[in-house]
């Protein structure tokens, strides 16, 4: 029997403490429910841990809702239009997870008859889903002993065995280190107890050592200096790249808008039209390379910040007539909340027009 092999001392004591103080998200089945014979959600588990690198719980609660509510299952995700889907997603940021979502979505539905692979090696085969979220998946959904491994994941294991080595080198030596906890019989429990107790006990400043289950077993604490770890190295400076943002309005009270090209940063979503920067290039920041001909005037500067670089947008403003000859459309102010603007394009919109968002 499964649950005749013994469990790591550290499982043990940490599944004992998940069993009591495990957060309960909106995507988790609980230890009591499961205990009650109830799965976890594969198309549940999958979105939210999608919607959940690079962006904190709370941020994506809403998102996760309003998903569910728009495509209950796998297969209405796949049959939602493209549009539709990246305006659910504006405003949660890393808008390739959006396309890749929809993509991996059809698949399921298409290849899969609808149920979603249940080990690593076939999740991973699906587009848009790399090892973490393969082995999130296979764990919690699936219950197969994979070694989960995210921020928090990181920062507690780190500890645990006073890894010295910096990240990133340091990942591989970390995995290994979870793949050897991890138990046979709750490997689900087992990793979103490791980022529960990252999440809410062993936090990257001030952690709660005196409320760690593990606290008898760490080496960082025993060594008195629990945030060393994990040890990164040197972050350089992240460069600056400018470019230019123009609002048009028109007399109805429409403003001009675009849709950018699939690839790349922000890939599909919908823009005032911009000058050409990315993660390496600058873009003009003069009118000389607006959409059209206009009486354009400057309102300003607003500046974002992607993973890579921050970026400094100069914003123009014109009056411009619905007709003007260029490649996009004009949208009502008051129905911008329809249009899959990002954040970026918001401040710029709200640069140029003050109460656009209110």
């Amino acid at each position: 029997m499964i649950r005749d092999i013994p469990q790591a001392p550290e499982a043990a004591l940490l599944l004992s403490w998940y069993d009591r103080h495990h957060r309960d998200l909106p995507w988790r089945t609980s230890p009591a429910m499961a205990a009650g014979g109830e799965r976890p959600d594969p198309y549940r588990v999958w979105l939210s841990e999608v919607m959940l690198q690079q962006t904190t719980v709370q941020a994506v609660k809403p998102y996760f809702a309003k998903f569910l509510a728009q495509w209950p299952t796998v297969g209405d995700l796949a049959a939602a239009p493209q549009e539709d889907v990246m305006v659910a997603w504006a405003g949660l940021g890393y808008y390739a997870r959006a396309r890749n979502l929809k993509k991996c979505a059809e698949a399921v539905a298409n290849d899969h008859g609808g149920k979603f692979p249940d080990t690593e090696e076939g999740l991973r085969a699906l587009p848009g889903i790399g090892d973490y979220t393969a082995a999130a998946v296979a764990a919690i959904a699936f219950n197969r002993p994979a070694a989960v491994m995210d921020g928090n994941v990181e920062r507690v294991i780190s500890r645990l065995h006073a890894i010295d080595t910096p990240l990133p080198a340091a990942k591989p030596l970390m995995k290994s280190k979870v793949a050897a906890l991890t138990p046979v019989d709750r490997p689900g429990d087992f990793a979103q107890a490791m980022m529960d107790l990252g999440a809410t006990i062993c936090t990257p400043k001030r952690p709660a050592c005196a409320l760690c289950p593990l606290r008898e077993r760490c080496l960082a604490l025993a060594g008195h200096d629990p945030e060393r770890f994990p040890v990164k190295a040197a972050k350089k400076d992240k460069p600056v790249r400018v470019g230019a943002a123009f609002v048009a309005v028109s007399a109805d009270g429409d403003l001009f808008l675009r849709r950018r090209v699939e690839s790349g940063l922000l890939g599909g979503m919908t823009e005032v039209p911009t000058t050409g920067w990315t993660s390496r290039l600058d873009g003009d920041t003069t009118t000389e390379a607006a959409p059209f001909a206009a009486d354009w005037q400057a309102c300003g500067v607003v500046t974002h910040v992607f993973t890579h670089f921050e970026l400094r947008l100069t914003v123009y403003r014109a009056r411009a007539e619905n007709g003007s000859d260029a490649d996009g459309w004009w949208q009502a102010i008051t129905n911008l909340d329809a249009a899959a603007l990002p954040t970026v394009m918001k401040k710029a919109i709200a640069q140029a027009i003050p109460n656009a968002f209110r």
